[in-house]
């Protein structure tokens, strides 16, 4: 109702459980997919890897009750582009979806911490795998202003936040960001903030 109820916005699926969702998403290809955690026969996190792997043109935005760091961190490493509480109101649901489509990351500067602290403290696998890992971005060449704009995001920031701390229009933010994810080879800025965390490039410091 919330969705459809704004013009920008269109319901155009429905699904009951995490399997299900999968299903729908390879047959209508949604730009933004609203997943839930908990669902029967496949859960939220298994149902978002399923479709991001998949689906390159639909973007997850998880919508639960639940907010410890397990279950966001998880949700948001197997693609999810954003993160929302069910408190959230409909105003801000429909933004998020609209933000989510333009490329932006519905994170606070809470849940962007439990982020890179949890990437941070996994194992990454054996040497081999390591080393592969880090040949894949060995060509990664990070300019001084995109290392700032990477530590903003850090934080939590948004463009426009980031465009006052660093005194740049907010065009040239989301310019460099565009250079950021090809760089790194990310489809939005949940996935640069794990890949910049994995490979050292940005910290809480």
């Amino acid at each position: 109702m919330f969705v459809n109820s704004d013009p920008r916005t269109t319901t155009v699926g429905e699904a009951t459980d995490g399997l299900q969702a999968v299903e729908l998403c390879e047959e209508l290809k949604p730009d933004v997919v609203l997943m839930d955690i908990q669902m029967p026969k496949m859960n939220g996190i298994e149902a978002t890897a399923e479709i991001t792997k998949s689906q390159e043109e639909s973007k997850v935005l998880a919508l639960t009750v639940f907010t410890s760091e397990p279950h966001v961190v998880s949700i948001l490493q197997a693609g999810a582009s954003g993160f929302l509480v069910k408190d959230t109101t409909p105003e801000q649901l429909v933004q998020s979806i609209v933000d989510i489509h333009d490329g932006k990351a519905v994170l606070s500067a809470e849940i962007s911490s439990q982020l890179i602290s949890a990437v941070r403290s996994q194992p990454h696998g054996n040497a081999a795998q390591r080393l592969e890992e880090a040949n894949q971005h060995l060509d990664v060449d990070v300019t001084e202003r995109e290392l700032s704009i990477l530590q903003l995001l850090a934080k939590g920031m948004s463009n426009a936040e980031m465009a006052e701390a660093l005194n740049l229009a907010e065009g040239t933010i989301k310019a460099n960001f565009g250079r950021i994810m090809s760089k790194m080879e990310a489809r939005d800025r949940v996935q640069v903030l794990i890949r910049a965390t994995k490979l050292g490039v940005i910290s809480l410091d």
